[in-house]
């Protein structure tokens, strides 16, 4: 099925696949190939990225992950942007939520792919917090401060009447500003 190198491979899991699915990418014409072993036929070709494929991730028994050339992570027809470099690695934690690249410029990037429309992310003085504003009203905390193999403490701090724009913290104190698309500016203040 390839007509380049195969860059990465792996196996589907779960009891819907029966563990004999094999997922594999790489160069050519950028394509993620599904092949069913125990019959020896190829089932789908997954299109979307525009360079070479780097890396496979798979999980939940039909997600797929994958980085690119391109710049760019593709899970199951959602794209996310990376850091400006290719993407030579994707991981998916056990829990299904948080997706975690590397990129060939040596940055790493973290993405919450079970959240709503995330708008507006920023760290807290200190780094201690992720701010963050969403399209689904909610202006959400996440303490950083522990285990990032684990899910992080989340806590909704404050609700608008319509989707989240912005949100930016103050400079050197836990509060912070939040715009809506309900033409509101809210001042809100973190007590941890």
């Amino acid at each position: 099925m390839h007509d380049g190198t195969i860059r990465d491979l792996a196996f589907l899991e779960g009891p819907e696949s029966g563990g004999a699915i094999l997922v594999s990418a790489g160069a050519g014409d950028c394509n993620i190939y599904t092949t069913d072993c125990q019959r020896g036929q190829g089932l789908h070709a997954l299109s979307g990225h525009t360079g070479h494929i780097l890396s496979l991730y798979t999980w939940g028994g039909w997600m797929i992950a994958s980085g690119s050339q391109d710049k760019m992570v593709r899970v199951v027809g959602t794209a996310f942007h990376g850091s400006g470099s290719p993407v030579a690695s994707v991981a998916v934690d056990p829990s299904g939520r948080l997706l975690a690249t590397g990129q060939e410029d040596g940055a790493c990037m973290l993405y919450d792919i079970k959240g709503g429309d995330v708008r507006s992310v920023r760290f807290s003085p200190g780094a201690h917090y992720l701010l963050t504003g969403s399209y689904d009203h909610k202006v959400m905390v996440t303490n950083l401060q522990g285990d990032l193999t684990k899910p992080l403490p989340q806590t909704v701090v404050g609700e608008h009447g319509d989707k989240v724009i912005q949100c930016r913290w103050h400079t050197h104190h836990l509060s912070f500003l939040s715009s809506s698309a309900d033409r509101t500016v809210t001042l809100w203040t973190h007590n941890p």
